[in-house]
This record gives structure tokens, C-alpha cells and sequence, in this order.
């Protein structure tokens, strides 16, 4: 469960917060009962909340008799988010409110490999145009959530080995984009700044908006790599370091002459990708540079794309048998370049083959629902969870307006 235990005696203007925006509690009588605080000092709290312009009031609420009831509700109008999502061979930027609705987007090709100082300038005057576009004050930035295609240390924002980022390792990310928003759109330069995984921001996407109920989810990305994203309990699992998720470097046994982009050999990723795919066709004739270009000669039914994608499927479904059975999900999306195509049909091929039913009897296999907006509206949930989490929220209350009474 996203935010604090219910209950706290001493539960705070943030506490309150995030009970209204997770839905434990939409009325003033829900914030008494469940924090056990009394009706002034929900009053107090609230109005810090009001003040700061983080909450509303919608009327006609059901109750219990009587008048209606005042519901309380997280006002995602107050401030926007900066996102963006950097794909191997392009670019795409877009301002969103706090529930992850689009208010200006644009996208351009870019190739990630022509390195960081590059991709972020150019990121910096996207973000300018699109506040522009959107009649949005830089002023109303609350923070920008970048999603790249490799593995990052969540803490730091640093890129941490990517095998298609060359000069991204290590690269300052966050110090980067801040210095580029103040020098094409005149923001302060602290405004906070949030870089993941690319999987695992689409998987935060795609599980708030359409599987919130869902407690266990899996998302997996198949384009130029292959990587996935795990939500457990509402919240990204990265791992100890940011390396959750790798599954297109899981070692296959039979494959030990295929060479991966990381060097090593006999990878997922090196048989099934979108890359692995595109090499495969124009070794047989049918020239193809990327993932891309294979959903193309699929969609145009091209026979040697039709195979190559189910079988693709297939080796993939052999490596997520071990998953479903480790993590027992209810969802498994398929996402990327090869979702929506044979490739899908492989994975359910040998997935419902291998698993035990045990594992499988309540597993909804699915294909993206966000399409290309997912990792941006998983980057703006990463940065408004970051930002309005309750102790957070508590020292940006006091910024504010002093010190959050206790």
C-alpha cells in the first residue's frame, strides 16, 4: 500500500494528503474515523491543504442521512509535470497535469546514442515550446520524470551500464535537464528532477490507470531490448540498485552463438528483441532496420515476420514461465514494437504450455493499453508520489506557509 499506515495518532497535513489521494478517506468524517484526530485538528490540517492549493471540494457525495457530505479530492490541476520518454531513436516530451492528462506533447526523432549533453539541450527547448504551447507558467513545474531505455540508480537519477546509452553511464542526468530548463524556459534550477527505467515507468503507468486494482502486475516491454516492469502493492519494484526487471539478459541454454548488445552470449534479448528480429529478416532477404520496421512487415503480413515473431514469442513465454510463477501476477502486458502482434500469440503459446495452473488460472495476459503515453504517464504518477508523499509533503507545507502543526 502506496503512502503511511492507517491510524497514526499523530498524522499530519501529509498523512491526510495521502489518505484523500489514495482513497482510504474522501470526507472529513472518513479523516477522524481513520486517523482517530479530532474534528478541529482535521479542520487545521485541511486548511493548510486548501491554502497550498493541493485539494477541492466536490459536493453531492453519498451519506449516511442528512445532508450530503463535502467529498474531499486531490485537485491535479494545481501544478503540471515535465515528462519525457527517450526511446533508442527518439525523443518525446509532453506537459501533464497530476493525473496524468496530457496538455501538450510532442515527439522527434533523436538518437539516444549521440549522447546526453545533446538529448537533454534538446529536451530543455522541447519542454520550453510545450509550456508555451499549453499556456502553462513555467512557475506551475512541480517536477519532470524522465524514462530512459537502461537500468538507473533510482536514488542518484545516474544511468548505470546501459547497453544502447554510449556516454549516458554515470552521466548527472537530473544537474543536466535542471540546467537546460532554466536556460531555454527561465525555471529555477532545483526543480526536482526523477530518471527510471523505461519499463518500469510504463508498467507504474499502465497499473494506475487501467489494473489499479490489481496487486501484483507485470509489464513487458519487447522493442529494440527487452526489459519488464514489476508494480507490487501500487508501487515500482526496482530491485536493491535499479537492476530489477533485466529479462533480456536472462541466459538462454540453447542459444550460446547468439551475441547480445551487452557482450554476452545467448540472451533474450539477443534471440527475441525487435533488433534480434530486424537482423533475422534481412539475413533471409527481407531488409529491416528495427523493432519498428518488423511491426511494419507484420502488419503488411509479410510470412517470414509472421514466424520469426511467434517463435520469438515463444522463447520469451519460456523465460516468463519462471516469472509468473515467482511473482503469481494478475496482469502480464505485453508492450512495445511487438505488442498487438504473433509475437503475443507465442508467449500465451508456451505460457499456458508450461506454467502450472496454479499460476496461470487468474492471469489476465494483455497488451498495452497507453500505447506510446505510457512511460509518460507513469513518469508524471513517479514524480506527483515522489513530490506528495506525507513527510515530503509536510517539509514543502512548511516552505510554505511555516511549520505543520502537529
Amino acid at each position: 500500500m502506496r503512502g503511511v499506515s492507517v491510524g497514526a495518532p499523530q498524522s499530519t497535513a501529509g498523512h491526510l494528503l495521502d489518505l484523500i489521494r489514495t482513497g482510504r478517506a474522501n470526507t472529513r468524517g472518513d479523516l477522524q474515523r481513520v486517523t482517530g484526530l479530532s474534528r478541529s485538528t482535521v479542520g487545521l490540517r485541511l486548511d493548510q491543504l486548501f491554502a497550498a492549493g493541493w485539494l477541492r471540494e466536490a459536493r453531492g457525495a453519498v451519506s449516511t442521512g442528512g445532508r450530503p457530505s463535502t467529498r474531499l479530492e486531490f485537485d491535479p490541476g494545481h501544478a503540471v509535470v515535465l515528462a519525457a520518454d527517450l526511446e533508442t531513436t527518439h525523443l518525446r516530451a509532453a506537459v501533464l497535469d497530476l493525473a496524468g492528462r496530457v496538455l501538450a506533447e510532442h515527439t522527434v526523432d533523436q538518437e539516444v546514442a549521440d549522447g546526453p549533453e545533446t538529448v537533454l539541450d534538446r529536451l530543455g527547448g522541447m519542454f520550453a515550446a510545450l509550456l508555451d504551447r499549453s499556456g502553462t507558467p513555467v512557475a506551475k513545474v512541480c517536477g519532470i520524470g524522465v524514462s530512459v531505455p537502461g537500468p538507473v540508480d533510482w536514488e542518484t537519477g545516474r544511468v548505470i551500464l546501459p547497453p544502447i546509452m554510449p556516454g549516458w553511464d554515470g552521466y548527472p542526468v537530473r544537474e543536466r535537464l535542471q540546467k537546460a530548463l532554466a536556460e531555454h524556459a527561465g525555471a529555477a534550477g532545483d526543480v526536482p528532477v526523477l530518471v527510471d527505467n523505461d519499463a518500469n515507468l510504463m508498467a507504474l503507468g499502465e497499473q494506475r490507470d487501467w489494473f489499479a486494482d490489481c496487486s501484483a502486475f507485470v509489464l513487458v516491454k519487447v522493442s529494440t531490448g527487452i526489459g519488464a516492469g514489476v508494480v507490487i502493492n501500487g508501487e515500482a519494484f526496482r530491485g536493491i540498485d535499479g537492476g530489477a526487471g533485466d529479462l533480456g539478459h536472462i541466459r538462454l541454454h540453447d542459444r550460446g552463438d547468439a551475441r547480445c548488445m551487452c557482450g554476452s552470449y545467448g540472451c533474450l534479448a539477443a534471440v527475441a528483441s525487435g533488433r534480434a528480429l530486424a537482423d533475422q529478416l534481412t539475413a533471409l532477404g527481407v531488409p529491416t532496420l528495427s523493432g519498428s520496421d518488423v511491426r511494419e512487415r507484420l502488419t503488411a503480413g509479410q510470412p517470414d515476420a509472421v514466424r520469426l515473431a511467434r517463435e520469438a514469442g515463444q522463447r520469451c513465454g519460456e523465460v516468463l514461465v519462471t516469472v509468473v510463477t515467482l511473482l503469481n501476477p494478475g496482469v502480464l502486458m505485453i508492450a512495445g514494437d511487438l505488442a498487438e502482434t504473433n509475437f503475443v500469440t507465442g508467449v500465451r503459446e508456451l505460457l499456458y504450455q508450461r506454467a502450472l495452473p496454479r499460476s496461470t488460472r487468474n492471469l489476465q495476459v494483455v497488451t498495452t493499453r497507453l500505447g506510446d503515453r505510457a512511460g509518460l504517464v507513469g513518469a508524471t504518477a513517479m514524480v506527483t508520489d515522489h513530490l506528495y508523499a506525507p513527510e515530503r509533503a509536510d517539509a514543502r507545507l512548511a516552505l510554505i506557509r511555516g511549520p505543520v502543526a502537529s
